[in-house]
């Protein structure tokens, strides 16, 4: 079963400097019918004005991880931990006990895009973690390639969760597929671009949950990019 969630209908959050697009309740936007699927609890499809970003906050007890798509993002945190993540970068953070961080656009005139993506953890009161590792758009070229799993397999940045976590950059007229193990579920992201997943047409913003499929076609309608969740 594929139940689509498009974009139009994801919660927005607008600040001038922020705007932000909710697949699932987040701050004032709340929807009881859209709390999550399985442990992945947030997407929020963010574009930060140039020079803007979020000052110093806490979280605790939580996997998040940040996907940049376009820009570039400055981060510090509690830990000691300061850098640039950039479009193509992927960065892992494990909240655990407790961190504070900020994020920031540095460049005063590009707009920042990324998606932010938290994930329960598999227990509460880890040792808070961080990492980041860049993935080439050749490396994900019409292909599933691995950027986050619960063992760190084939490069991919480790997490404390049972998820695997792919992104894919599609041609028009080419595809992708996936076998979901029995059992297990997945949730597909539309990051740009157009695609067909089973026959089903998802756009840009456009994600999807899946459950009982024994096999997952993704097929590009023009040149795009998403991200496929594989979830316990």
């Amino acid at each position: 079963m594929i139940t689509v969630r498009k974009a139009a209908e994801r919660g927005v959050s607008n600040f001038g400097w922020l705007d932000s697009r909710h697949t699932f309740s987040f701050g004032e936007y709340h929807d009881p019918r859209q709390m999550g699927f399985r442990v992945l609890r947030v997407i929020n499809d963010d574009r930060i004005a140039g020079g803007q970003g979020f000052g110093t906050h806490p979280h605790r007890d939580m996997e998040i991880i940040t996907y940049v798509v376009e820009g570039a993002v400055e981060h510090r945190d509690s830990m000691g931990n300061g850098s640039v993540i950039r479009a193509g970068d992927v960065q892992v953070m494990s909240a655990g006990t407790g961190i504070t961080h900020s994020e920031f656009n540095p460049d005063p005139k590009l707009e920042l895009r990324l998606l932010q993506i938290w994930i329960l953890p598999k227990r509460q009161g880890l040792t808070p973690s961080y990492d980041q590792k860049n993935f080439s758009a050749d490396q994900k070229k019409n292909r599933l390639c691995p950027l986050v799993s619960r063992d760190g397999r084939d490069g991919s940045l480790g997490i404390h969760q049972d998820v695997a976590l792919y992104g894919c950059v599609l041609d028009a007229g080419t595809e992708a597929q996936h076998a979901p193990v029995t059992g297990r579920h997945a949730w597909i992201q539309i990051v740009t671009g157009e695609i067909e997943v089973n026959g089903i047409r998802l756009g840009p913003g456009d994600g999807a949950s899946v459950s009982d499929e024994k096999f997952l076609k993704m097929s590009g309608i023009s040149a795009s990019e998403f991200l496929l969740f594989d979830l316990a």
